[in-house]
């Protein structure tokens, strides 16, 4: 299985991979086709495509923040089962980061993903696909280590309606373990950065932000 970063819309293994998006992750959960094409151009958006055979059969994007020494996993995707594609991403994506964060002279203080709740959210099946199942993958994300930060969270429609999405945790996965708090400013400074491309906030997105604003740290629990 070989780890290939798309940096071009036009790379065939592109239209493989939003396929497969399409597949797994509801509407409102996917970009535009067209509108990949700055992100992929982006040197701090790292998308890579787990190519097995030919085939796209799994595909993560990620990035990595210099000054705030964190990164973000916007998705990983399992496109086929039996061939230990999560193992694989997880491995590659997590040796890459550390890479970074060593020429940043830092260790990677820790690393976001929103992460459905399937106790609240039922409707999603990701395509049939078993390991995309929100129950395993929530238990998955558990055993790599991240922890539900401790507020109710939504974030900004990628249709950039304006409409809020539920149903998710803001995860993190704190490189210390033992790390039962994060600071509040850093979840504000993240969240503003990550949802900046996105001009049309829905007003309970501004509204938890104001109320993180209010708070020094936020508790980590167990999912």
């Amino acid at each position: 299985m070989e780890f290939v970063r798309i940096q071009h819309i036009d790379n065939p293994l592109f239209a493989k991979m939003h396929r497969l998006m399409q597949e797994v992750f509801p509407p409102e959960e996917v970009l535009a086709y067209d509108l990949w094409k700055e992100p992929l151009e982006d040197p701090g958006i790292r998308v890579f495509v787990a190519v097995h055979e030919g085939e796209v059969v799994g595909a993560t994007e990620y990035r990595y923040y210099t000054d705030m020494n964190i990164a973000m996993t916007d998705f990983t995707i399992i496109g086929r089962e039996g061939l230990g594609v999560g193992r694989f991403l997880a491995r590659e994506r997590q040796k890459d980061l550390l890479a970074l964060a060593a020429e940043n002279g830092k260790e990677l203080y820790g690393m976001f993903a929103e992460i459905y709740d399937p106790y609240r959210v039922e409707e999603h099946s990701f395509g049939g696909i078993k390991p995309m199942d929100p129950f395993v993958r929530r238990e998955v994300l558990s055993h790599l280590g991240y922890k539900r930060t401790n507020f109710s969270y939504v974030h900004p429609s990628w249709q950039n309606d304006g409409e809020a999405v539920s149903g998710l945790d803001l995860g993190f996965m704190p490189t210390n373990e033992e790390q039962t708090t994060l600071e509040a400013d850093l979840i504000v400074t993240f969240l503003k950065r990550y949802y900046a491309v996105l001009p049309q906030k829905p007003q309970a997105w501004l509204d938890m932000v104001k109320d993180l604003e209010s708070k020094e740290f936020v508790e980590l629990l167990p999912i």
